[in-house]
């Protein structure tokens, strides 16, 4: 159980990183929406990859408003999400392999029972 929660922890890193590289001035309420988690929760996994150094919060010089923050990716933070993105394809690859085999066993199965009906007829 605790490497799924390892592996999801992982998955969520690395869609934040994501999302982040091609959209840094999402706001963590907004960020949040987009990946189906709470605000509690993605607040938590943004700290930890700002003290893993893999995120800095920067600031836009030009906004009038103190809502003007980015979350940059920093070049730890690339490199990071390329080994992770090599390390969740190859994940995703055994799944979706053992996926395969899996339906290809229950049609094996399916095929050798024939179709069955649960219903007797009434009319024998």
């Amino acid at each position: 159980m605790a490497s799924r929660q390892l592996e999801n922890a992982e998955d969520l890193h690395f869609r934040v990183l994501k999302i982040l590289q091609d959209n840094p001035d999402l706001s963590q309420r907004e960020l949040a929406q987009q990946l189906g988690v709470s605000n509690g929760k993605l607040h938590y996994c943004m700290r930890a990859l700002i003290d893993k150094g893999l995120v800095k919060l920067g600031n836009f010089a030009s906004s009038k408003h103190h809502l003007g923050y980015a979350y940059l990716l920093t070049p730890a933070g690339m490199a990071k999400k390329a080994s992770m993105t090599a390390a969740f394809l190859k994940r995703k690859m055994a799944e979706y392999e053992a996926l395969q085999k899996e339906i290809a066993a229950l049609q094996a199965e399916v095929g050798a029972e024939g179709p069955r009906s649960t219903f007797k007829n009434s009319s024998n």
